[in-house]
């Protein structure tokens, strides 16, 4: 498959699963191509044009050319320069890598993370908060991510790719959508009432199985086994951690028990304060599983040889 089509194709399976549905992804690039028609010059020359196709900022081609067949994916949860290192000594080899493929970003979809955070605007809306609560509380904390990511020197891996000439992409929020949906999907299904039911489902799960057995299986953050469940809201999508001044919303709404990836301290004592459960499903165990469902829908249709590194394991499903 073409690196074009390959990028094409994850764009379109993270719509798919994308929790504002596909038409809400797709009133995203509706906007992006309303705000390219208004700009002219230089503001013009450097619009994001991925943007026009792609509602995920943070999900991106960063190196390489998008008419080369890919074959072997050398596939990691963060690609630095070691990593690509390794690949281009596989390429000394008769073990051949076509594609990098990192989970975390870098590049220009670092640097512009925040603007995929739009997404969990639009969760807190669908969750039943209202709309002007939600913009203002998602507002604040994008800004605040936009200025500390402004700064970041986002090219050196992309740089080592170019140096190296190997194809490099990373795989971040249409990845997210995939861990995101299939959890949810699976908790409204068996109905689990009580925190220690939640655990147990996550650990007959192939990734969080080897995620406990390094040490960062899911935990019971806030709550114990025998704390009722309640509504259950899966937050694990839309680039990075929300506005800690959601939390107090959310539990006037109803929710019960939010399962995520990561929790800061300031977000954990914003949590703790509203007497929400918190349950940390492991931050590197939920990438493995958003990444091995993109990797199925892609194996489905090439038999794509998969090389595992910096901490992706892949299991599949199919």
């Amino acid at each position: 498959m073409k690196l074009g089509n390959l990028y094409k194709r994850i764009i379109g399976i993270g719509m798919r699963n994308d929790p504002r549905s596909r038409r809400g992804a797709e009133k995203v690039l509706r906007k992006s191509k309303k705000e390219y028609r208004s700009l002219r010059g230089a503001r013009k020359a450097a619009f994001d044009k991925d943007s026009l196709v792609n509602p995920y900022s943070d999900t991106r081609i960063l190196y390489g050319d998008k008419d080369k067949d890919i074959n072997t994916i050398m596939v990691g949860i963060d690609i630095e320069t070691p990593e690509l290192l390794m690949a281009d000594r596989f390429n000394q080899t008769d073990r051949r890598v076509d594609l990098v493929m990192s989970h975390h970003p870098g590049g220009r979809a670092l640097c512009e993370l925040h603007k995929v955070m739009g997404l969990q605007t639009d969760q807190l809306k669908s969750l039943g908060i209202s709309g002007e609560t939600a913009d203002e509380f998602m507002g604040e904390r994008i800004a605040e991510v936009a200025r500390k990511l402004h700064s970041r020197n986002c090219m050196r891996n992309i740089d080592a790719a170019r140096m190296l000439d190997i194809p490099f992409m990373c795989v971040h929020t249409a990845a997210d959508n995939m861990v995101t949906s299939f959890l949810q999907n699976l908790l409204d299904k068996k109905k689990p009432k009580t925190l220690g039911a939640i655990v147990d489902i996550l650990e007959g799960i192939y990734e969080y199985k080897e995620g406990a057995s390094a040490g960062a299986g899911p935990e019971m953050l806030i709550g114990d086994r025998k704390r009722p469940a309640g509504r259950i809201f899966v937050d694990m999508t839309g680039g990075t951690e929300g506005s800690k001044r959601a939390f107090s919303r959310l539990s006037q709404i109803g929710i019960g028990t939010i399962i995520s990836m990561h929790l800061s301290e300031e977000h954990y004592k914003a949590a703790k304060k509203e007497h929400i459960n918190i349950i940390i499903a492991g931050h590197i165990a939920s990438d493995n599983v958003g990444l091995n469902l993109i990797l199925d829908e892609l194996v489905k249709i090439e038999g794509f040889n998969i090389i595992q590194c910096s901490g992706f394991r892949r299991f599949s499903r199919i």
